[in-house]
């Protein structure tokens, strides 16, 4: 059994085990962390850490293993997890921060309910910033009015998808939006390779990947005249503390356009969080956020987490589980179908 749910993994949900699996008997002290990105980006980089720290604060010891399935944005894993993942504690899922977004603008292409997961907590918070190559001439989004770009992107549940998208629709930027790429790592080094020219990525992606491409003055460390991108627009509740030069896509909008950011910039606060799937039991539920709580107020964690030019800004399971619950209760039906319209259009 242990085999045949690795190859379902490597695989990537096969219709048989879709339909239904038993959970196979782990020890008690082997968890692991599946991931729906490829390792090089900020969800493999956070999962790692994580699982390097946690596994201290879990009674008589643990191992934890990272595991990737890359698909869809983030949606393929996600899927995975709500369908056939074990429910016995010992299996959790890194979901994507569009989780939520995503269910309310295609319900009908999710085989997930993000009100049945359970969170553990959460240690980012980030806007998405879309960043453009220096190459391309852009130095405000005006430009792209008239400036065509193409924008490269991990699949329509990432930001790397919608934000484009919104880009395009609401302020007339000519942008070309393709996919396929498996993780902000890979996307990131496709720019750098000139097969594309750029997208929309938390501000904590691109500074850990490419922090040499960007001027001091944004965290980076490329000297003056010498750098290779820049960020254009940002989409979130505020300002990035990084970046509070960088215009929010709010200051150019209005009306129903004013409400889809809004909506769509919820997703912040889900960070790069930890969640079981669904049926894990009250008491290991309690127990695990209890762990992960230590372990995110360890300045051993931080330390390490800072190295990786990572951020720690800590949420509790319960805070983000009322996001989320809090984002179904109050999505306005015609913001969301108005969002989706634009997100998924052409």
């Amino acid at each position: 059994m242990k085999s045949l749910l690795k190859i379902g993994i490597a695989a990537g949900v096969a219709g048989s085990l879709m339909a239904g699996a038993s959970a196979p008997a782990f020890a008690a002290d082997k968890y692991t962390i599946l991931i729906g990105y490829g390792f090089g980006g900020t969800y493999g980089k956070y999962a790692r850490t994580m699982a390097d720290h946690l596994r201290k604060y879990i009674p008589g010891g643990a191992s934890i293993v990272v595991q990737s399935m890359p698909g869809a944005g983030g949606l393929k894993a996600t899927n995975y997890a709500s369908k056939v993942m074990p429910s016995n504690g010992n299996w959790i899922l890194e979901p994507p921060d569009t989780l939520v977004i995503s269910q309310l603008m295609r319900p009908k292409k999710v085989k997930y309910d993000a009100r049945k997961f359970t969170w553990i907590g959460s240690v980012n918070r980030t806007n998405t910033i879309f960043v453009l190559r220096n190459a391309t001439g852009v130095t405000k989004w005006e430009d792209l009015k008239t400036k065509q770009v193409i924008s490269g992107g991990t699949g329509p549940g990432s930001t790397s998808f919608i934000i484009p998208q919104m880009l395009k629709h609401m302020l007339g930027a000519k942008i070309k939006v393709i996919g396929g790429y498996k993780g902000s790592k890979r996307t990131v080094l496709a720019m750098e390779q000139g097969e594309h020219d750029g997208t929309g990525f938390n501000w904590l992606a691109w500074g850990s990947i490419a922090p040499h491409w960007f001027a001091k003055k944004y965290g980076g460390t490329a000297e003056p005249d010498k750098e290779f991108a820049r960020p254009i627009l940002q989409i979130g509740t505020e300002p990035d503390p990084q970046l509070p030069d960088v215009p929010m896509i709010t200051d150019y909008i209005s009306g129903i356009n004013t409400k889809i950011v809004s909506f769509i910039s919820s997703h912040g606060i889900i960070g790069r969080g930890l969640a079981f799937p669904p049926g894990v039991s009250k008491d290991k539920i309690a127990a695990m956020r209890a762990n992960y709580a230590k372990m995110a107020k360890d300045p051993k964690f931080i330390a390490d987490a800072k190295k990786r030019r990572l951020r720690v800004i800590y949420s509790s399971g319960q805070q983000i589980q009322k996001v989320v619950n809090d984002a179904f209760k109050n999505a306005d039906p015609a913001v969301v179908k108005a969002a989706a319209k634009m997100v998924f259009s052409k």
